[in-house]
């Protein structure tokens, strides 16, 4: 029981200072975050206190009027967390990989699966939707290695649906921020075992980047291929 209670205590310091560091991010793209969530509480608080003390309950009212304010202060600072993050990484490359790997549980993903020297990349995603080829880099070249990419699977995995997104925020292109919406929107038409044997095929085969370290999230601004891995495979 000893040791139990000191990974608690040594792992609550740790969560503050990831929720600190996690405000001081958001500031710095959000500088109202702190008037925001102090409002939110405030209101909510003041709501259920005001109605407890109307029908003489101020304590039971005070209490879940507290509960609910902290619950809705922690909604609201995760979304604009997450909405301040989106527009830090836009336009990043690779920023879609980074956001393809916190898809969730069913989703296989694997970045850069082709790649021109001009830093336009593909990534793919594998799951019971079928396959998702995600495309960022300039609108007109990447049609081109998704069009190379798509032929390929449809050599490789005839019978799996092939998506195929790209990136950006001009029409036709999906943003960032609503990527993983985008593809969980898609209808599921494959079962656990056809996934399972759909990325062994896939692996099987290999892609462009399976021999080049990358770094993961979004990639170092100037980073240079190697000769001859200019090309799609």
């Amino acid at each position: 029981m000893a040791r139990s209670d000191s990974a608690a205590d040594a792992a609550n310091p740790g969560r503050l200072k990831q929720i600190a560091l996690t405000f001081k991010m958001t500031h710095k793209a959000d500088k109202t975050i702190g008037f925001a969530l102090a409002g939110v509480f405030l209101i909510t608080f003041g709501v259920f206190l005001a109605i407890g003390f109307l029908i003489g309950h101020p304590v039971y009212l005070g209490i879940l009027g507290f509960l609910l304010a902290f619950l809705a202060t922690a909604i609201v600072f995760g979304r604009r967390a997450e909405r301040a993050a989106f527009g830090q990484m836009e336009g990043q490359p690779g920023a879609a990989a980074a956001v393809l790997d916190n898809i969730g549980r069913g989703w296989t993903t694997t970045p850069a699966v082709a790649m021109n020297r001009s830093q336009d990349v593909v990534h793919r995603a594998v799951g019971k939707a079928g396959i998702v080829l995600v495309a960022e880099g300039n609108p007109n070249r990447v049609k081109s290695l998704l069009a190379a990419e798509k032929k390929k699977m449809n050599r490789i995995v005839a019978d799996v649906p092939v998506h195929d997104v790209i990136v950006g925020t001009g029409d036709g292109q999906v943003e960032l921020k609503k990527l993983r919406t985008t593809l969980l929107k898609y209808p599921r038409v494959l079962a656990g075992p056809q996934v399972t044997a759909t990325n062994d095929r896939l692996r099987a085969m290999g892609d462009l980047m399976s021999n080049m370290p990358l770094p993961k999230g979004p990639m170092p601004k100037g980073m240079r291929l190697p000769k001859g891995g200019g090309k799609a495979r």
